[in-house]
C-alpha cells in the first residue's frame, strides 16, 4: 500500500480552509493516494461537506498516526505539539518546523523557513498563505494549472447583503457604530442587511441593532458553519473583515468585500479565489503590518459607511472592475484578487487612471521575483527585471537596498571567519528595502545552528543577490 501524506493543521478555522487548496494539490499530485489531516474536530467537522476529501484525524486520536509511515509530513501549525508529532513521526521527508525531545527546534523546507522569516518582518511579502503551504511539496506548474470559480453574481432581485461583525482581535473588524452606520446606508440604497457572527459576536449584533435602529436580520450566534455555508448562498454580496467565514464564503463562491484593518497583510490571508475584493488603508504603516504601534488605529479612518454602501451596492449588483474602478474612496486602496502569469495569488490594484506603482509595489515584486528566482521557481531574468523597473521609478528605496548589499556581506565574512553569532539587529536594523533579504538569512543561520553549511547557504544566496544586481 502506498505510504500516505499527512498534513498537521492545529490553527483556527480559516488557516484550515486556507489549507484546502493544499489538499486538493496533493490528491492531484498523488492520485490514489491516502490524504490525511490532523486538525481540530471543532473546525473540521462542520467544514467537511466543503473541504476536498481528505481523511480527517481530530487530535484526540493523533496517537495512531504514530503507527504508520508516511509519504510525507507537512506541519502547517505554529503549536509546540504539532512540532514534536512531526519530529516522532517516520516520514520520507518533511515539511514545517519539528522538535526533538530536548526542545531543540528545526524548520524544514525552504518556504516554511520563508514563511517563518515574515513574523514582524513581512512589509515586503507578496506570497499568500495558501501558495506558501504548498510550494515546498507542489510543482509550480500543478498551482498554475489549476483553475478556482470566480464569485457568483445573483440577479437584481436578490438584496440580502450579509456583514460579519467579527474578528479574531478587536484591531482588525470595525467598530459596532461603523456597523450600525453601514446598516443604515445599505438600507437607503435598497439593500438588506443580514448581521452575522459568532457566539463572541452575540452582544456586538445587539449593540449595533441599538444603535441603527432599523431593521436588520440579527442572526449572530445562531448559526453553525455549515448552516452559515447554506444562508451564505442566498446573499448577493459578504462585507466582512479578515476572518475564518471570509475565507468559508470565497471558497464556496459567496462575492466578498473584505475590509481589511488593523494588523493582517491581505497579501497573505485575503479572499484566496479570484474575482473578490479588498478595500485597504492607503497609509504607509498599512503596508505589512505584523503589530501595531500608532496610540489609534489610524487605518480604520478611511472607512465611511456610505462609502462602503456605494461599493457594495455596485458590486452587489455584478459592476465590473473597470467601473468600481471609478469611484472615489479617500484613504483607501481598492484591490480584486487574481493569479498573476506564474498562477500565484495576486492583488490588482484598481485605479482610475493607470497607476504609478509606488515604492512598496515595486520592491514587493522585486523581492518576490527574487525569493521565487533563489527558490527554482523561475529564472534570474524575472529579478533581473523586476529590480530594473524598481531603479527607474523608485530610485532612492533600490539605492537604499543595494547600497547595504557590502554591509550585509561584511557581516557575513566576519560571522564566518570568527565565528560569531549574529544578533537580531542584524536585519532588525538594516534599511527596511533589505530586511526581507536580512531576516531570512538571520533565520537560516538560526535554523542550521550557525554550522558551516548554514553559512554556506545564506553565501549563496547573497551571491544571487550580488548576480542579479550586477545583470
Amino acid at each position: 500500500m502506498d505510504k500516505p501524506v499527512l498534513v498537521l493543521q492545529m490553527q483556527r478555522m480559516g488557516d484550515l480552509i486556507l489549507s484546502f487548496p493544499l489538499f486538493l494539490w496533493l490528491s492531484r499530485e498523488y492520485p490514489g493516494r491516502e490524504i490525511l489531516v490532523a486538525a481540530e474536530e471543532s473546525f473540521f467537522r462542520p467544514l467537511m461537506p466543503v473541504s476536498p476529501k481528505v481523511t480527517y484525524i481530530p487530535w484526540s486520536g493523533v496517537d495512531v498516526l504514530k503507527k504508520r509511515q508516511y509519504r510525507a509530513v507537512i506541519n502547517l501549525s505554529i503549536q509546540e505539539k504539532a512540532a514534536c508529532l512531526c519530529h516522532d513521526l517516520a516520514t520520507e521527508e518533511r515539511f514545517g518546523p519539528s522538535m526533538d525531545a530536548q526542545g531543540v527546534r528545526h524548520v524544514h523546507g525552504n518556504w516554511q523557513m520563508y514563511r517563518s522569516s515574515l513574523v514582524r518582518n513581512n512589509r515586503y511579502n507578496r506570497f499568500h498563505w495558501a501558495d506558501l503551504n504548498a510550494l515546498d511539496c507542489i510543482p509550480l506548474r500543478r498551482m498554475a494549472e489549476t483553475r478556482f470559480d470566480g464569485p457568483r453574481t445573483l440577479p437584481d432581485d436578490v438584496t440580502r447583503v450579509g456583514l460579519f461583525l467579527g474578528a479574531s482581535e478587536p484591531a482588525k473588524r470595525p467598530s459596532a457604530r461603523f456597523w450600525a452606520g453601514l446598516v443604515l446606508a445599505l438600507l437607503n440604497r435598497g439593500l438588506r442587511p443580514v448581521l452575522f457572527g459568532g457566539p463572541a459576536e452575540i452582544e456586538l449584533g445587539r449593540e449595533v441593532e441599538r444603535l441603527a435602529k432599523a431593521p436588520a436580520l440579527n442572526l449572530c450566534g445562531k448559526l453553525g458553519l455549515d448552516e452559515f455555508g447554506a444562508v451564505g448562498q442566498t446573499l448577493a454580496l459578504f462585507i466582512t473583515p479578515d476572518t475564518g467565514p471570509m475565507h468559508l464564503a470565497a471558497w464556496t463562491g459567496l462575492k466578498c468585500l473584505n475590509l481589511s484593518m488593523g494588523n493582517v497583510n491581505p497579501w497573505e490571508t485575503g479572499p484566496f479565489q479570484p474575482g473578490h475584493y479588498v478595500l485597504r488603508s492607503d497609509l504607509d504603516c498599512a503596508k505589512g503590518c505584523w503589530v501595531c504601534v500608532k496610540d489609534s488605529l489610524e487605518c480604520r479612518d478611511p472607512f465611511d459607511p456610505k462609502r462602503i454602501a456605494a461599493l457594495a451596492h455596485r458590486m452587489a449588483r455584478g459592476a465590473r472592475a473597470d467601473q468600481l474602478a471609478r469611484m472615489r474612496l479617500p484613504g483607501l486602496e481598492l484591490f480584486r484578487t487574481a493569479r498573476n502569469g506564474h498562477g500565484l495569488y495576486h492583488l490588482e490594484p484598481l485605479c482610475e487612471t493607470e497607476c504609478r506603482p509606488d515604492e512598496d509595489r515595486l520592491l514587493s515584486g522585486f523581492w518576490q521575483s527574487f525569493f521565487g528566482h533563489h527558490f527554482g521557481l523561475w529564472s534570474q531574468d524575472h529579478p533581473e527585471k523586476a529590480l530594473g523597473r524598481a531603479r527607474d521609478l523608485a530610485p532612492e528605496e533600490t539605492t537604499r537596498l543595494l547600497s547595504h548589499l557590502s554591509e550585509t556581506g561584511r557581516q557575513f565574512r566576519n560571522g564566518v571567519a570568527k565565528g560569531e553569532l549574529l544578533n537580531e539587529s542584524f536585519w532588525s536594523e538594516s534599511p527596511r528595502e533589505m530586511r526581507p533579504f536580512n531576516g531570512l538569512a538571520h533565520m537560516m543561520l538560526e535554523n542550521g545552528d550557525f554550522r558551516p553549511q548554514a553559512w554556506r547557504s545564506v553565501l549563496t544566496m547573497l551571491e544571487r543577490l550580488v548576480a542579479v544586481a550586477s545583470a
